[in-house]
């Protein structure tokens, strides 16, 4: 609730500030243009003791939340930073309000810049998370440089397999190629032996056929021996 309270404070503050700009360029103009400005010049002056308010309200408010360790001294001194602006940008508007400072429309625009805008996230919302929270600021620096050292161990241990794998993959693919060129070996081999054996298998069949034709004639010239021993054989 408490912490509602201040991001409550510090965007209604922002707001405030554009008002006095806003009211201040308007006051300016009805005075080139001859008009009645007492009423803006009320409503001005209402305006910055607002502002003034509520920028010692914020100071308590972060002054509590400091020394009560609700937020870290880092924290703390970002908040502030935050206060200095709002201070800085009320010495501008008085003197303006004043015309003593600078142009009216470029505090507004100094403000719009800086102050809280429509869709922009607050400044003072940004919350400590809770693995800072209650740390000084020696305790978070180790704490992120311990993060930082895991996360430089664990990009060391995927470089490495990264290495690992790279090199796996360059021994798979030489193994690859070795087989491939024992596969193409292989079909030179093949290629080889099948032609040896159309050549044994034509030189059979040759072989075969001169076998067959020999055969033939001895059995002819077996057959003219048995007729002239037939023929010349005398007969009782």
């Amino acid at each position: 609730m408490h912490l509602f309270i201040r991001f409550s404070t510090y965007d209604s503050t922002c707001q405030i500030a554009q008002e006095i700009a806003e009211k201040i360029q308007q006051r300016n103009q009805y005075e080139r243009n001859g008009e009645n400005t007492t009423k803006l010049t009320v409503t001005i002056r209402a305006l910055l003791q607002n502002l003034k308010e509520k920028i010692a309200l914020l100071k308590d408010l972060l002054l509590r939340a400091v020394s009560t360790r609700q937020i870290t001294q880092l924290e703390g001194d970002r908040r502030q930073n935050l206060l200095d602006d709002l201070v800085t940008r009320e010495r501008l508007l008085l003197a303006s309000f004043k015309n003593e400072g600078a142009e009216p429309d470029l505090i507004r625009s100094s403000l719009m810049t800086g102050g809280a805008k429509r869709g922009v996230p607050n400044p003072w919302l940004f919350e400590e998370p809770e693995e800072t929270r209650g740390l000084g600021f020696d305790e978070i620096r180790q704490q992120q440089q311990k993060i930082i050292q895991e996360q430089d161990a664990g990009l060391d241990a995927l470089s490495s397999i990264i290495s690992r794998q790279k090199q796996m993959g360059q021994e798979i693919g030489n193994e690859l190629d070795e087989q491939n060129e024992i596969i193409d070996d292989l079909a030179n081999l093949v290629e080889n032996t099948d032609e040896k054996l159309r050549t044994e298998t034509r030189r059979v069949n040759m072989v075969d056929r001169k076998s067959t034709s020999c055969g033939m004639i001895l059995v002819i010239l077996l057959l003219l021996v048995a007729i002239v021993v037939v023929a010349v054989w005398p007969t009782k």
